[in-house]
């Protein structure tokens, strides 16, 4: 019977190692924006990696200014901030009171953390983390709503971004929605 109780406790203590340091990264590292973000792991054209670095740091804007953390993270701001950017109108967590800045991220251990695009729009046909269901928007023109999946939601803010920055920027040029295979790439076989 003791080498069962102590057995347990062994196992107990490792469990509880191993979740305080889950990903091998330490707290204050956690609170670094990652570098690169793999998205659409499940393509069929092949993943996208995403330089987040380069998009925070450089000047990447439309406007020609580093990309606010919002522009992407549109629920990392209090719900009255979201909605004066129609379609979007969600905050999370709902009682939000700060916007998210790379500043707060870093040294604000108390800000919300990050919640990535997948929790809320999730693929089709799977249930979001953090919401009911996935999200869905009335277009300005037109009567039918639009499920925003993953795939919908990356291609409206990541496509759509590129092609009006090729309309208004002379110094950019990044892909366009029309070169699909510029950001998506297939493993090696």
């Amino acid at each position: 019977m003791k080498f069962f109780t102590i057995l347990a406790l062994f196992v107990l203590s490792v469990l509880l190692v191993s979740s305080t340091f889950r990903s091998g990264t330490s707290a204050q590292d956690r609170r670094k924006p990652q570098e690169i973000v793999v998205l659409g792991p499940e393509a069929k054209l092949g993943v996208v990696k995403f330089s987040h670095l380069d998009h925070i740091t450089k000047n990447r804007s439309i406007e020609g200014f580093k990309i606010a953390c919002i522009e992407c993270h549109h629920t990392a701001q209090p719900g009255a901030e979201a909605a004066k950017h129609p379609p979007l109108k969600t905050a999370w967590p709902a009682d939000r009171t700060t916007t998210l800045t790379v500043d707060l991220f870093e040294k604000d251990p108390t800000a919300p953390e990050v919640d990535g695009c997948r929790d809320c729009h999730a693929r089709t046909d799977t249930k979001p983390k953090l919401l009911t269901e996935i999200p869905q928007i009335k277009l300005e023109v037109g009567t039918e709503l639009v499920t925003l999946n993953n795939q919908q939601a990356f291609h409206r803010n990541c496509a759509g971004c590129h092609d009006a920055i090729v309309k208004t920027s002379k110094d950019l040029n990044p892909p366009t929605s029309r070169k699909c295979t510029a950001c998506h790439k297939r493993a090696a076989a």
